[in-house]
């Protein structure tokens, strides 16, 4: 049991977190502590050492002027006024040996044997002196006098020992609190940190438990990298989304779409099978059935490009080439057809118009347009193609005089497979004005029409200079 505890709080990435912060957190407070001791320990050892430093220059001053008569009356007269003295005072030999030895009044009961030990060849040092009870520590500097002895002064350190042995102290009653509170606060900022992991987790179990995209994490109110990658993570399950919705209803579509042409060449098989008309009939046949399964192939291939094209998935090999020159290209392809008709087409373009688009795309979109417009247009109408610059957008205008669309039926014809009544008498699929909205859409740009029932209809593409 508590192997299974110990295995699963060594994955748990949020325990993890909380010791690393508590550690982190721990940590600074021992740095921030170390820091303030070494600069109080610094502080006290500095002032004591300036006390020393001003005791020898009046010490000194009084040597050289009565040697060792003058010391020992100075520090006679300092006894005698009743001041405490505070120093140890050592004058030596060049060998180590005492010339002179004053302690502070508090240390009367040392074990003045020790001091024979004390070197004169280092500068600062520290030495321990017994006592009655215990012992005393002095910290000690090393002066050179005129005449080749030496001035040893030191202060006894006790008091600062204390006062950094009552830090020490108070560190180590802090630090359980610290350990304490860096948990806590450890605890809180994994808690809010990891609040939107624990969101996407949970999203990411009721689509796995359900199957449905349609789950969504919520947005965070910071913005941070996490708040980033929720948005990003809900920006691709929408893209998801659409790609099974899009591809949703072109089986929909396909699958509606393809009962006609399949039951027509079910029909033509089983009227030659069933009949005993020659090898004529069944070529007959056999034509019938290459142009419905063309007809199918080119109704698959559209409904591809368009759920492509409506997912964003659709592939643009985009060149810099004149639209004008495509629309040209386009307008002369349609110009043979419309003649059979008796239909007249006039192009005309303001300027040449370089862009960076997929050429053939646009050539689809043109074309699907002009084919639009000849075969809802009767004998003797026209069909006028303008292609021309307005601000930042390069616009192509179709505009026929054909039977026009209705208003009921305007919203719809972008619809896939839509074909309003009027236009049912006439072969199509119902799927390239469908296709030209989403090619246009991929480029960056849209698409309107207006349209009179009997007075012709104008379908406008808005390309924008920047795609």
């Amino acid at each position: 049991m508590s192997s299974n505890l110990l295995d699963r709080a060594r994955r748990s990435f949020s325990l993890r977190l909380i010791l690393w912060y508590a550690a982190v957190s721990v940590l600074a407070y021992m740095i921030v502590f170390a820091l303030a001791y070494r600069s109080l320990s610094s502080s006290l050892k500095g002032e004591d050492r300036k006390a020393i430093v001003a005791a020898f220059k009046d010490y000194a001053n009084d040597y050289e002027k009565g040697e060792l008569t003058g010391l020992e009356a100075r520090i006679n007269s300092e006894r005698d006024s009743e001041k405490p003295m505070l120093f140890f005072v050592r004058v030596a030999r060049p060998d180590s040996s005492t010339l002179f030895l004053s302690l502070p009044d508090r240390r009367k009961v040392l074990d003045l044997r020790q001091t024979a030990h004390i070197s004169v060849n280092r500068k600062d040092q520290r030495i321990r002196l017994r006592a009655r009870p215990g012992e005393a520590v002095f910290e000690i500097l090393t002066f050179a006098l005129p005449d080749g002895n030496f001035i040893q002064i030191g202060t006894e350190i006790e008091q600062r020992e204390i006062l950094l042995r009552r830090f020490r102290r108070v560190f180590t009653d802090v630090m359980i609190p610290a350990v304490l509170l860096g948990l806590i606060g450890g605890y809180v900022v994994t808690f809010r940190a990891l609040r939107p992991i624990r969101q996407l987790t949970t999203t990411v179990t009721s689509i796995i438990e359900t199957g449905g995209v349609s789950a969504r994490v919520p947005p965070g109110k910071t913005e941070d990298e996490l708040s980033g990658l929720v948005i990003l993570f809900n920006r691709m399950l929408e893209r998801i989304e659409n790609l099974m919705t899009g591809m949703k209803e072109s089986l929909d579509n396909v699958a509606h779409d393809l009962r006609t042409p399949m039951t027509r060449l079910r029909g033509i098989a089983e009227n030659v099978l069933q009949s005993n008309q020659g090898l004529e009939a069944c070529r007959e046949a056999l034509s019938d059935g290459m142009e419905e399964s063309e007809r199918i192939m080119k109704m698959l291939n559209t409904l591809m490009d368009i759920s492509e094209a409506k997912t964003g998935t659709l592939k643009l090999d985009m060149e810099r080439v004149d639209v004008s020159v495509l629309v040209e290209e386009a307008v002369e392809l349609y110009r043979y057809i419309a003649e059979e008709k008796h239909v007249t087409i006039r192009a005309g373009a303001s300027e040449d118009l370089p862009m960076a688009v997929d050429p053939t795309r646009i050539r689809q979109v043109v074309g699907n347009l002009l084919d639009n417009a000849v075969k809802y247009t009767p004998e003797g109408g026209r069909v006028d193609v303008k292609v021309y610059r307005k601000e930042k957008e390069v616009i192509i205008a179709v505009r026929d005089t054909g039977i026009g669309i209705s208003k009921e039926d305007l919203p719809k014809i972008w619809d896939r497979l839509y074909r309003g009544d009027k236009s049912r008498s006439q072969r199509g699929l119902g799927l390239g004005l469908s296709l030209v909205k989403s090619i246009v859409e991929v480029h960056g740009g849209h698409v309107e029409v207006s349209s009179e029932p009997q007075a012709g209809s104008t379908f406008v593409v808005y390309l924008p200079l920047s795609t």
